[in-house]
């Protein structure tokens, strides 16, 4: 194996914010679902469900959460009705996480000049999230409510085997957790059973090149500020 062909797609990889219409193939998209289901897991739980959106699926949930999406701006007490049902961000932020949060935001609402308080572009560039970016391909990702927290770590790892397999193939994708607040649209939507809890969701394509969004690379602390070499 060449490790340079595996870094490559790693450090190719990045959360794309704009897509081409080009389809996908499903076979194209069953191999890398096969490839990243060899991801670890404790004990082989293998605790991923994957439901895969494309065409008047994919349009439809588009439709459907956009629209509650605008509501919610219109009448900002809605937001109440729509939850996470897990904490992915912490609920008191400090430092040096929030420094990071911040310099990301406004990193990509600067490269796409949008300023502070210009709630229509803050407004339109979030809700592409509920469009998939464009992308043709939308994935969620369910467990069993059953399940343990340690089953979020080995979903972690599936989604990023998702990742490095779709770049391996010239595709990009963009992780997305801002879908889990509208659980419950779609997982009637997607006929998700009941036991099952949203994970996140992803966008899947092939990116759009020409869009200035996806100049926006995000930096990476260096090795030694967050690792501890024991001898």
């Amino acid at each position: 194996m060449n490790p340079s062909e595996v870094d490559n797609a790693i450090l190719s990889r990045m959360s794309t914010r704009a897509f081409t219409p080009q389809k996908v193939e499903r076979q194209m998209l069953h191999d890398i679902l096969q490839v990243a289901s060899r991801a670890p897991s404790g004990t082989n739980t293998q605790p991923w469900n994957v439901y895969v959106l494309q065409g008047g699926s994919r349009n439809s949930l588009v439709e459907k959460v956009c629209s509650v999406h605008d509501a919610i701006r219109a009448n900002p007490e809605l937001a109440s009705q729509y939850r996470e049902e897990y904490d992915y961000y912490p609920e008191n932020w400090v430092s040096p996480y929030i420094d990071r949060r911040r310099e990301n935001g406004w990193g990509l609402y600067g490269l796409l000049g949008i300023v502070k308080g210009d709630k229509d572009k803050m407004h339109a560039q979030h809700q592409r999230n509920y469009q998939f970016f464009g992308a043709p391909v939308g994935l969620m990702f369910t467990v069993d409510r059953v399940m343990g927290r340690g089953s979020l770590l080995d979903y972690g790892m599936f989604v990023q085997n998702i990742m490095i397999a779709a770049r391996a193939r010239g595709l990009h994708t963009c992780p997305q957790q801002a879908w889990n607040s509208y659980a419950s649209i779609i997982l009637p939507h997607i006929g998700a059973g009941s036991n099952e809890m949203l994970v996140c969701a992803m966008s899947l394509g092939y990116a759009d090149t020409s869009d200035p969004v996806n100049r926006f690379v995000t930096p990476r602390v260096p090795v030694d500020e967050f690792t501890h070499w024991l001898d």
